[in-house]
């Protein structure tokens, strides 16, 4: 994959130490200058809403029935969590995640700078979805290269100070600007016509979790998952994490953990004991914590 515009490169660099999108403190939030989805067939059957007991929100989507792929660091807190559905007819489900696995690389932080490893993990609900819902395929996703044009949907906020235009379903189109290597690896994406230089469409906070997207309804295909915002490089006097460069964790480059944790994920039942070598990372958890 190609590098980040060098014009770019600077600015990013000194924006990157936004937090992550997902959580009320400070994570991804609602998408800026999205679409409300109010297609029943569109993306409301694969994206759902991640709340915990805490009062932190995220997103994420469904890779199977009883099945959600989100960021690690929207469900590592010591909380219950629930997932969010939204049927046909705009009813809200909402199912208690009974466990979650986080990615074996990923390593707990409250900003980019502080949280390295791989920004993934997969929450288990009470009882599977039924066919008002269709889950995203993630195993051949292959690479988002630079100058690809790609989807973001989420339930976040569309201004920082705007907290109660969550829990709406948002969706927008950005292009890919390249790899960034901060803490981690990821991929940088942005509003098309203002290509993060000046506020535009993007992640806010609630969106972490959420599906980054190639193609279209019918045929949405799920590349990353959004990690993190640090804003636009030209912010004036009121600076923002939203509507900017949105860090995304590929979720190519993962497909093997991705499916290999999904099926055995896929056989734990509600009340269960996780086997203890089912459980490669310190931070995953059973129950309702």
């Amino acid at each position: 994959m190609r590098a980040l515009p060098s014009r770019l490169r600077p600015a990013l660099a000194a924006l990157a130490v936004a937090a992550p999108l997902g959580l009320w403190s400070g994570a991804a939030g609602a998408v800026v200058r999205g679409e409300v989805t109010r297609d029943p067939d569109g993306l409301r059957g694969s994206v759902v809403r991640i709340e915990s007991t805490t009062g932190e929100m995220c997103s994420g989507s469904l890779i199977a029935p009883d099945l959600v792929l989100t960021a690690a660091h929207c469900v590592m807190r010591k909380a219950g969590y629930w997932v969010v559905a939204v049927d046909r007819n705009f009813r809200q489900r909402r199912l208690r995640a009974i466990a979650a696995s986080m990615h074996p690389d990923f390593v707990p932080g409250t900003t980019p700078e502080t949280q390295p490893g791989t920004d993934l993990a997969i929450l288990k609900i009470s009882e599977p979805l039924g066919p008002d819902f269709r889950p995203l395929d993630a195993r051949y996703a292959g690479d988002i290269a630079q100058g690809d044009t790609v989807a973001i949907a989420g339930y976040g906020v569309v201004a920082e100070n705007r907290r109660g235009s969550a829990r709406v379903l948002r969706q927008a189109r950005l292009v890919s600007l390249g790899e960034l290597q901060v803490a981690n690896t990821v991929t940088v994406v942005a509003d098309r016509t203002t290509l993060a230089e000046t506020a535009g469409a993007g992640a806010c906070l609630g969106d972490s979790g959420g599906p980054i997207l190639r193609g279209g309804p019918g045929g949405y295909q799920l590349v990353g998952v959004v990690s993190w915002s640090s804003g636009a490089a030209q912010q004036g006097r009121v600076r923002t994490a939203c509507g900017g460069f949105t860090a995304v964790t590929p979720v190519g480059q993962h497909a093997g953990w991705i499916n290999a944790r999904a099926a055995e994920l896929a056989r734990f039942q509600p009340g269960e004991a996780m086997p203890a070598g089912a459980r490669p990372h310190p931070a995953d958890w059973t129950g309702g914590r």
